[in-house]
């Protein structure tokens, strides 16, 4: 079972070096990146690709470890039990299956994607430690262990927000996804927009990597921006002489709202420009 790529997803060979690798060695696959460098597309590309069943964990600030394992809801049966009703005989009704669980009870092997692990408590990943290693755990209510069927293909993301612990890095095969060259970028927005003009492309990415370089950006635009910037442009028909001779003291592109996302980097663009008038 080889990952190869798809072709709706531009993979690097490094890329699909190390997706293959994780599968061969049965380690969690961790995926570092910046935002929008297309990290939570790579398990669906991955799944779709080997024709297996993804299972998404979206981790939120509030998540809790034992939530991928499963919840116990002792509050609905207090309340079914002042009730009476019959269904408070069987503990199983009360307890939610999380996503390791569910994946652990597939008949056929799995993708479970945990995304964006960075934004959890810093212990989150160390309350997984045992379960992802040993592909099992304890459900207490019940008196049972939940052993893995069939070991699922773990791809898990981060966006490098916080540090994660050593003993869990250990246990997983690490890939940082670069920033995509000019080269890759080109097969990126051919895969989204088949068929737009070259020169278009040209200048837009002329615009994009100037704007990257650009000191003091708080935050820098994407691949998934650019994208969204592109299909702007075809959808406005801004034909790319704007771009090309676009006025280099407004120093702010045309539909900027679709690169920049926040007040800071407009003002210091807006800066920049005036300071560059000045200069003239």
């Amino acid at each position: 079972m080889q990952f190869q790529g798809t072709g709706t997803y531009v993979a690097t060979d490094d890329l699909k070096l190390a997706v293959n690798a994780a599968i061969a060695l049965k380690r969690p696959l961790l995926i570092k990146g910046e935002p929008g460098t297309g990290k939570t597309m790579l398990a669906e590309e991955v799944a779709g690709a080997l024709g297996l069943r993804l299972l998404q964990w979206h981790i939120k600030s509030t998540t809790k470890a034992q939530q991928g394992l499963y919840e116990y809801d002792a509050v609905s049966r207090l309340r079914d039990s002042q009730l009476g009703d019959d269904r408070v005989h069987d503990i199983r009704n009360y307890i939610k299956k999380g996503k390791l669980w569910e994946a652990f009870d597939a008949d056929e092997q799995v993708v479970l994607l945990i995304d964006e692990i960075d934004k959890a408590d810093i212990e989150f990943p160390n309350d997984l430690l045992l379960e992802l290693d040993r592909m099992e755990f304890h459900v207490y209510e019940l008196q049972e262990t939940i052993k893995a069927r069939i070991r699922p293909i773990v791809i898990i993301t981060s966006n490098n927000e916080k540090e994660l612990p050593d003993a869990f890095l250990r246990r997983c095969f690490f890939h940082y996804i670069n920033f995509p060259d000019q080269s890759t970028m080109e097969k990126i927005i051919e895969v989204h927009h088949p068929g737009i003009k070259q020169s278009l492309i040209k200048e837009a990415m002329e615009i994009f990597f100037e704007l990257r370089k650009v000191p003091g950006l708080k935050k820098k635009p994407s691949t998934s921006e650019l994208i969204d910037w592109l299909k702007l442009l075809l959808a406005d028909e801004i034909p790319e002489d704007i771009l090309r001779n676009r006025d280099t003291t407004k120093a702010i592109p045309p539909l900027y709202g679709a690169l920049l996302k926040n007040e800071q980097d407009v003002h210091l663009l807006e800066r920049l420009a005036f300071m560059n008038r000045r200069e003239r």
